[in-house]
């Protein structure tokens, strides 16, 4: 390893700028330019240039390999328009200076788009790192494991290069039971994120010192209405956030679930898929103050073997080609699966099926499994 350490390989001197890395043949397409510029110079007649082959090769060169490669393709494309003008294998022409010229000129500007593109890429590649970094900092993975709950978690921004955006998922373990919210702030931007992050401060703060769901959830509308108006001035309401708050008690397998205008959870057991939905809707964060009265937790049993999947509507709003949208029930009815990872990542992997590859929206997820004693 240390002998190795400082050297590039040939594959490292025709890599693509910093953050792009095309397939093979894309790479290879400046060499084919060259070798086709070389075949239509010998085989037409003397009329004919191939300089505009030969000027094209250090261009595309520019967009698809790193700087060397660039440099070498384009030194490569003037000797050989060089050698074809002055050879009896190709066919001289009056204007040869001109266009070996050209050639060279177009050379040059390559190298310097190369670099600019390699500056791009390097600042795109930092950019995402540092979401990336923001993105653990605000929804770190939540342990794979507390007492008999089996847990796992996911998030897939719509933007791939995003790393970051509205869904929210958080899990603590607290004197009341474990307790975990997942959630969905409307809206993108820096106005998201904050409000992703005074979310998931505020739940870890209230989870470990309200002892009564009903208020930590109130308590969680009123610190999202102090920073919607922070953020939207007298408009408060354009920020909601529709949440679902539980808490589980795994001695006994009690769960207790506030919804707040959000998917509801699914609970998986034998292979049946049953929707959790809310006895009396409730409205989103934010929006609490157009109904006087806040809908009681409801309570549901958590068998050991069985599991509960929170999701976000980046899953139940996924829609096909025909616009048909995912139905995670329907999907996920049958199916038996040895862990909460294999549940996530089979949802994750059919949700991408079923759009084809391009979502529309943010998807979060948390599976809870409650192990066998």
């Amino acid at each position: 390893m240390w002998a190795t350490r400082g050297k590039k390989s040939a594959a490292d001197a025709t890599a693509a700028p910093r953050g792009v890395r095309p397939p093979w043949y894309i790479r290879w397409l400046p060499a084919m330019l060259i070798v086709v510029g070389v075949i239509v110079d010998v085989s037409t007649p003397p009329q004919y240039s191939s300089s505009p082959l030969l000027a094209a090769a250090p261009a595309v060169a520019a967009a698809v390999l790193s700087q060397g490669g660039t440099v070498l393709v384009g030194c490569v494309a003037v000797a050989v328009d060089l050698i074809l003008g002055v050879t009896p294998v190709g066919h001289p022409l009056a204007n040869h200076p001109i266009d070996v010229a050209n050639v060279a000129i177009i050379a040059v500007v390559a190298v310097y788009l190369n670099y600019v593109l390699r500056s791009q890429g390097r600042l795109l590649v930092t950019m995402s790192d540092v979401a990336a970094a923001a993105q653990r900092a605000v929804l770190p993975h939540p342990p794979t494991r507390l007492g008999p709950l089996r847990l796992a978690a996911r998030y897939e921004a719509a933007n791939a290069k995003a790393q970051i955006g509205g869904d929210i998922y958080a899990v603590q373990e607290t004197p009341y039971g474990i307790r975990l919210a997942i959630a969905d702030v409307r809206g993108k931007g820096m106005d998201a994120v904050s409000a992703v992050a005074v979310a998931v401060g505020a739940f870890r703060e209230l989870a470990d010192t309200e002892p009564v769901l009903e208020e930590l959830v109130a308590h969680l509308e009123d610190s999202a209405v102090r920073q919607a108006q922070r953020c939207a001035g007298d408009l408060p309401l354009e920020s909601f956030i529709t949440a679902v708050v539980a808490e589980i008690h795994p001695a006994d397998g009690l769960v207790r679930i506030t919804n707040r205008g959000h998917p509801a959870p699914l609970l998986l057991q034998d292979g049946t898929v049953r929707a959790l939905e809310p006895a009396e809707p409730d409205l989103p964060l934010c929006m609490g103050g157009l109904s006087g009265e806040r809908s009681p937790a409801e309570a549901v049993k958590l068998e050991p073997g069985n599991t509960l999947l929170f999701i976000t509507d980046g899953v139940t709003e996924a829609r096909d080609r025909a616009g048909v949208f995912y139905d995670p029930v329907a999907r996920l009815t049958g199916l038996r699966f040895e862990s909460p990872d294999e549940l996530v990542d089979t949802l994750l992997r059919d949700v991408a099926r079923h759009v084809d590859g391009k979502r529309q929206d943010d998807i979060a997820v948390l599976a809870v499994t409650l192990s066998p004693p």
